[in-house]
């Protein structure tokens, strides 16, 4: 419950911006109470309890998204290159599924399994729009000539592989499908070593990761993620310099003409043959 409120005093905070501060109070005040008693109990979790704590993870996600953002940051990580205090998205999306695999049979058969991404599809042979491609080719090739050595240049392989499945799932995506769990699967499915190549701002993993604020923009409709995929977008060109900026070009100009790249449409001529998914080579 503490957890709900939070996000509605968020939301309050939102749709009444003269007070804002105050009703940002209100939800620091119930999101603390919130992950203590969330912290407390997590080490006990059940086929009883699983659900409530899959609910909270998840709405802890939104909280992080839903606050106040800080200009000038990325708020990627918990490393010290961010604000101090600043919600960092990406490890509270792959926290909550490191909660939800360890009670994966009883969430997926509980009241909250409309909000789980549904059964493995061959997303290789996946028609994607000829621009998200050609770009997702252009990311192999760069994956092939990347600096720091082959577990860098396999962690970049990885990270793109994953992010054409994220493209192939939003672009065929069924409308009574959670849109918001479809998107998150690629922050959950990047290695470890890309996170790391993340906080060590490495230019590579930054043009990957403006590759994948395609997708955040696909959420830009709901309230607490208006402005993030532009937001990150942005300080991923601040970071970026000469000609790794040209690299960001087509997701930089996607989000700012707010084209939606990723929407499905019936036969149209600007689709590539399903013959002909992006290469990789094996590491």
């Amino acid at each position: 419950m503490r957890g709900i409120l939070a996000i509605a005093a968020h939301h309050f905070s939102h749709l009444r911006p003269d007070r804002a501060a105050d009703y940002q109070n209100i939800a620091h005040s119930h999101q603390d109470k919130a992950l203590s008693t969330f912290q407390t109990a997590i080490t006990n979790m059940n086929e009883t309890n699983c659900h409530a704590f899959f609910a909270l993870s998840s709405l802890i996600v939104v909280y992080a998204f839903a606050s106040p953002r800080k200009p000038g940051t990325l708020a990627l990580t918990d490393d010290s290159q961010d604000s101090p205090g600043e919600a960092s998205w990406l490890p509270m999306i792959r926290g909550v599924n490191s909660i939800l695999q360890q009670v994966w049979p009883w969430v997926e058969s509980g009241p909250l399994r409309g909000l789980l991404q549904p059964g493995v599809f061959n997303t290789m042979d996946i028609r994607l729009p000829k621009p998200a491609t050609h770009q997702l080719k252009e990311l192999a090739g760069l994956c092939e000539t990347a600096e720091g050595g082959e577990e860098a240049v396999a962690a970049y392989r990885d990270a793109v592989r994953a992010l054409q499945k994220c493209y192939a799932k939003i672009f065929t995506r069924a409308a009574v499908e959670c849109e918001v769990g479809t998107a998150f699967t690629w922050p959950v499915e990047v290695p470890d070593k890309f996170i790391q190549l993340l906080n060590a701002r490495a230019p590579e993993a930054l043009v990957i990761l403006a590759h994948y604020c395609v997708v955040l923009h696909h959420l830009d409709d709901y309230w607490w993620m208006k402005g993030w995929a532009e937001h990150v977008m942005g300080n991923i060109y601040k970071e970026l310099n000469g000609s790794w900026r040209e690299w960001i070009q087509w997701p930089s100009d996607t989000i700012s003409q707010n084209e939606r790249c990723l929407v499905w449409r019936p036969l149209s001529p600007d689709m590539i043959p399903s013959q002909t998914p992006v290469s990789m080579t094996s590491s």
